[in-house]
């Protein structure tokens, strides 16, 4: 969608296109679907951070650049366009604002900045082999002993936890109170003994997740974020942001350009009336979203939580990755078989589009099912 923006945004688009342009490492899209490997992540990375740019969200105070909403929206819908690939988001979109929100000076002062340059990775401890979409009930127990949490459990469908340098992490510290109360917020390095990784290997055949066994794992007592107990409140605030970056809205009109330029070029699709309504549809669809993503990027830059709303950013968004890999995968037809990439003769719309396809089938379950999100928003927003 294009917005009216004024001389000082345009320029600063400009500024952006530019250093993308002369930066980006691969020219292959970025990475929803599709996974970078570890060295090209973590280059694009500390590239972004040594420009200031790679916690782009983040006010000057914690390491960012203090942009406003709109540069925000700017600087992701160009990288996008560049092909570049998406950063990581559990440093940078998820504790982060979580230390900026519940942590103290100390865990700010040693956590924040090494994110904003790209010099650490995190990972996400949430889910547990019983406790998905039911968060609340996770059986990982951190007890008190002195000046440290003796931690013993399991997580599951860890994102990049065999990169990861430190994972946040939900755990029951007290199994005496109702379940949402018992519940902490640590911060663990991964280097730390007891800890072990076993790969997942999904259905588009790489290895993404990973089950993270913890067997008498110490963990400074420093390592609390907020207040013993807490860590349910901690938790839910992490999700809206979550949720609302799931949502990928500049990433999916990157792939809905390619497939657009795709059909355009082949003489059969794009003459076929229903190819065009079915690119039309996703098109419409995809500028409601942005507006509502705008919307809540509006809140945020006041200060405001994301909100409900972050739950139907996410449903939607999620269902709109899945509708276009679909119309990849089936617009493309031979040419959309191979499983990485194609030969000279096929167009890079459709190369991986099968893989692609695969791998958002988790979109809509992963970051808390579209099922569940529904449920919040008929409960938060509708009061039913």
């Amino acid at each position: 969608m294009n917005l009216d923006f004024s001389p000082e945004d345009q320029a600063f688009r400009a500024e952006i296109r530019a250093w993308m342009r002369d930066n980006v490492p691969l020219q292959e899209g970025p990475s929803i679907g599709i996974p970078s490997h570890r060295e090209t992540q973590f280059a694009w990375e500390r590239k972004l951070g040594a420009k200031g740019w790679l916690a782009y969200t983040w006010t000057k105070e914690y390491g960012g650049p203090g942009w406003t909403a709109t540069q925000r929206y700017i600087f992701d819908t160009e990288r996008a366009l560049a092909g570049a690939p998406s950063s990581s988001p559990f440093g940078l979109s998820m504790l982060g604002p979580v230390l900026m929100h519940y942590g103290n000076e100390a865990q700010k002062r040693r956590y924040l900045p090494p994110i904003a340059r790209g010099e650490e990775f995190w990972c996400q401890g949430y889910s547990e082999p019983a406790a998905g979409s039911d968060l609340a009930g996770l059986k990982t127990r951190a007890t008190r002993e002195a000046d440290h949490y003796l931690v013993n459990g399991q997580k599951i469908w860890t994102t990049q936890a065999h990169w990861a340098n430190f994972m946040f992490c939900l755990v029951r510290t007290n199994p005496d109170v109702p379940k949402q109360q018992g519940i902490s917020f640590l911060l663990i390095d991964m280097s730390t003994p007891g800890i072990e990784i076993r790969p997942i290997t999904t259905i588009d055949g790489h290895h993404h997740l990973n089950e993270v066994f913890l067997t008498n794992v110490r963990v400074p007592a420093e390592n609390l974020v907020g207040e013993e107990g807490n860590g349910w409140t901690l938790a839910k605030y992490l999700l809206t942001h979550e949720r609302t970056s799931i949502a990928g809205v500049a990433d999916s009109y990157y792939q809905l350009g390619r497939l657009r330029e795709a059909v355009d070029a082949d003489p059969v699709l794009v003459r076929d009336p229903a190819v065009a309504r079915r690119l039309a549809a996703l098109e419409v669809d995809l500028i409601a979203l942005e507006y509502t993503n705008l919307r809540t990027l509006d809140r945020v830059s006041k200060g405001q939580p994301p909100g409900s709303e972050s739950s139907g950013l996410k449903i939607k968004g999620t269902e709109l990755q899945q509708a276009i890999s679909e119309a990849q995968m089936e617009l493309g037809g031979l040419s959309a078989l191979p499983w990485l990439s194609a030969g000279e003769d096929v167009d890079p719309a459709f190369a991986g589009a099968t893989q692609r396809y695969n791998f958002l089938r988790a979109s809509s379950i992963y970051g808390g099912t579209n099922e569940i999100q529904k449920n919040v928003l008929a409960k938060l927003l509708l009061q039913l």
